[in-house]
């Protein structure tokens, strides 16, 4: 018998992303797979059920697309769609498992097979199940975009019979794969862009994005961990950092930050006093706000104006763009499946680094190591 694939629909506020679209579902059918989604997963993205059922998969009920054997998902499920879900089934997804302990400890229970898409290592064999690196590309797009609509003067130079605008200052703290986004966006669009990261190697990708990059004298090659992802300063580094970054940060029009690593608070990179120090009707992008903000003034999930500087907090810029960004997390998620299923069926080789980082929890059992201390400090 196929093995089969459930798709359900998302019920997140504001979610409009689909796990797996048209394209994809073909390309599972042709593995021989049974993709099961439900009626009207993929509506919010602009991709609907007669697109699916072209493809070779079947529209299904709600229920019948969790009773699948793996489950494919874009937010974690939520405490009643826990209940769908079949014991001994697999489950795919941004599962979000150093947020959402509980979860992780019911998912165990259910002997479910969880494997989270927001951990898949940052290694060239990976690179093309890298789900957060592609949802960080269309937010790095999407933050530059919201900047502009709201910043009120011009990102361009412009050279017009009343004179010469001078072009918007654009300053990107943290050149991850999100920063260089907002970067190349922001530099199409006419700003003139700087950007900062602690990580040395960060200053080649910036230059060859058109950007200058700004050097505190604190890069250090040992910041950067294995992962690619800057480690944690210490209080004093980050207290000297804040120091160093204010003059670039009030001389500019617009700030973008991008620190944020997934399961840790963000680290706070502008303080209230820099924000006093910009210019009126500057815009503030803070991409942190989901893990509290690198800003000390920002309000995740809301925009709002201080000392007359706008400060955006968004929390799921990815859902804004739902046809490109469902159709990118599709491709990750046909990647991730082209190595997990071997002869009809899901095998998990733990011998495999990208499944051994990815898996938390697996027979019945909390598998990562730093989640199982996370649940044994709550005495579960």
């Amino acid at each position: 018998m196929p093995l089969t694939v459930g798709v359900p629909r998302e019920t997140v506020p504001g979610e409009r992303r689909v796990a797996i679209v048209p394209e994809v579902a073909k390309r599972l059918a042709s593995m021989d797979m049974e993709v099961r989604v439900e009626k009207g997963a993929g509506a919010l993205a602009y991709y609907f059920d007669e697109a699916y059922e072209e493809a070779g998969a079947r529209v299904v009920s709600g229920e019948e697309a969790w009773h699948s054997q793996v489950v494919l998902k874009v937010q974690a499920p939520q405490k009643e769609e826990l209940d769908r879900l079949q014991e001994g089934s697999a489950l795919i997804g941004f599962l979000r498992p150093f947020d959402a302990i509980d979860t992780v400890a019911e998912l165990a229970k259910r002997k479910i097979t969880a494997l989270a898409m927001e951990l898949v290592p940052r290694i060239t064999r990976a690179q093309p199940m890298d789900a957060l690196s592609a949802m960080s590309t269309v937010a790095g797009y999407k933050a530059a975009l919201l900047a502009a609509d709201r910043l009120p003067r011009f990102f361009p130079l412009l050279t017009t019979a009343a004179g010469t605008i001078r072009p918007a200052r654009v300053f990107v703290i943290g050149a991850g794969v999100a920063g260089l986004q907002a970067i190349a966006t922001a530099r199409r669009l006419g700003a003139v862009v700087s950007a900062y990261d602690v990580r040395p190697a960060a200053k080649e990708q910036v230059l060859s994005v058109g950007a200058k990059f700004v050097e505190l004298g604190l890069e250090r090659e040992e910041l950067e961990e294995k992962t690619g992802y800057a480690r944690a300063l210490t209080e004093e580094e980050q207290q000297k950092q804040r120091e160093l970054l204010l003059p670039h940060i009030a001389g500019a029009d617009v700030v973008i930050t991008t620190a944020l690593i997934a399961g840790r608070q963000a680290p706070l990179l502008i303080l209230e006093e820099a924000v006093k120090q910009m210019r009126p009707g500057s815009v503030i992008v803070d991409l942190a706000a989901p893990n509290g903000g690198n800003c000390a003034l920002t309000v995740p999930g809301e925009t709002v104006e201080r000392y007359h500087v706008t400060i955006m907090g968004p929390l799921n810029l990815p859902a804004e763009l739902p046809v490109d960004a469902s159709q990118m997390y599709a491709r990750t998620l046909l990647a991730t499946l082209q190595n997990l299923v071997k002869e009809g069926e899901l095998k998990i080789d733990f011998d495999d680094e990208i499944f051994r980082s990815m898996c938390v929890t697996y027979n019945g059992e909390v598998v990562n190591e730093r989640i199982r201390q996370m649940l044994a400090s709550t005495d579960r």
